[in-house]
């Protein structure tokens, strides 16, 4: 249907900590290392901490989508805004943002899920049809300083938290920061410009974001992937088999 209210429901908070606390559980049981997805349920966070506490091995994600949109906020038959799990309430969002600050959440990352538009559904605004997810690629940078810089949060920790520290977690050599021998794979970035999201001018395939009108602090003026200046136009991607990263 097209009530977001429904669609919440259908993916109760319950549901995801029942998840979490069952791959805590695993990774009690056999000392491995374990990494907890896309967290959207602030309920889990006291489990969370206590298994970090525990000295269990796990690291922990969430995505610009949690930590910036409201649920309240979500118009019916928006279907730009589904993702999986959802986007829950204002309370939510503050606590997860509250388990990042302490370190009980470790990462933030892009969950970049682009998709067409008649995936979308937007004909209908059905929920339960619709593709689920956000393209955050392109505006996550922003999205996360204009929440941060609220909570007087510094850049450096938003570096930690979207590059530095995913790219240690995962073994990316020569990745994650600024510094001798490693790729020159940097951002120009103006903290303190702002913009009006337009989808029309993103760099995205397809012209479709649950942040159309927001305004965002600090703008991406340049790109560079080793070194070179990505334009937009050229492709310079390449598949990286196993054992090259």
């Amino acid at each position: 249907g097209n009530v977001y209210e429904n669609f919440l429901k259908s993916r109760p908070r319950g549901a995801e900590n029942i998840a979490i606390a069952e791959v805590i559980e695993r990774t009690r049981w056999t000392g491995a290392r374990s990494h907890i997805l896309h967290l959207s349920s602030s309920d889990a966070i006291p489990m969370i901490r206590s298994a970090k506490n525990d000295g269990l091995d796990i690291t922990v994600e969430t995505c610009p989508h949690y930590l910036t949109l409201l649920s309240e906020e979500i118009p019916d038959g928006a279907t730009a805004f589904k993702c999986c799990p959802p986007v829950r309430e204002v309370s939510n969002r503050e606590k997860l943002w509250e388990g990042l600050i302490d370190g009980t959440i470790d990462y933030i990352v892009s969950d970049h899920s682009p998709s067409t538009l008649d995936l979308k559904d937007l004909g209908n605004g059905d929920f339960g049809v619709a593709w689920g997810g956000v393209s955050s690629l392109q505006l996550g940078l922003s999205l996360i300083w204009t929440e941060a810089r609220r909570r007087g949060v510094g850049l450096e920790r938003v570096v930690r938290w979207m590059s530095t520290r995913p790219a240690e977690r995962v073994g990316l050599r020569g990745k994650g920061k600024l510094s001798l021998g490693y790729d020159a794979d940097m951002a120009v970035f103006a903290a303190d410009e702002s913009y009006v999201v337009d989808a029309q001018r993103l760099n995205h395939k397809n012209p479709i974001t649950p942040y159309q009108g927001k305004v965002l602090s600090g703008k991406v003026r340049r790109t560079f992937v080793g070194g070179r200046e990505v334009d937009y136009e050229t492709p310079t991607g390449r598949l990286i088999s196993h054992g090259q990263v």
